[in-house]
């Protein structure tokens, strides 16, 4: 059974664990990324504050991913950050991804947001893919300032 939830603070290792095994799985650098954010290991006091959000997704009791949104660091209040999106390999090409992008998403409009931004790798194909059919643009600059001078590649989305 899958389910899709706002995290506990219980998770906090367990998401720690799934974003951290899947730079190690593939590959991806760990400095200048998510790996290395000092927010990692307390994700649910991170996003436990207005205008953020984070969820998981469960999958027979087995946290497989995670994704959630909040205002863009040193932006302005009209723009939240899509963060943190990360599945584990055995949760990919099942339509998570879409389900919990959208959720994220319905979440962003809810709280007043009108831009979606997102910073990713440039290996992170399927991510783009995904990230392009729910409607995100690729930008020439970065907004904000996030710390992730490893993801080069940046995308923005209009909410209203």
């Amino acid at each position: 059974m899958m389910i899709i939830r706002a995290i506990h603070k219980e998770d906090n290792p367990h998401i720690a664990q799934v974003i951290r095994q899947v730079f190690i799985d593939d590959h991806y650098p760990k400095t200048g990324t998510a790996f290395a954010d000092s927010q990692l290991d307390c994700m649910f006091e991170t996003y436990d504050r207005p205008r953020s959000v984070y969820f998981v997704i469960e999958v027979d009791g087995k946290i497989v991913g995670g994704a959630g949104v909040s205002q863009l660091e040193h932006s302005d209040s009209t723009i939240c950050e899509l963060q943190k999106m990360y599945f584990l390999h055995e949760a990919r090409g099942r339509g998570l991804g879409l389900q919990l992008i959208q959720k994220c998403l319905e979440k962003a409009t809810e709280f007043g947001y009108e831009k979606c931004y997102l910073e990713t790798l440039p290996e992170m194909l399927a991510a783009q893919h995904l990230y392009q059919k729910v409607g995100f643009d690729y930008i020439s600059a970065p907004l904000g300032g996030t710390g992730h001078v490893s993801c080069p590649v940046w995308m923005l989305k209009r909410l209203r």
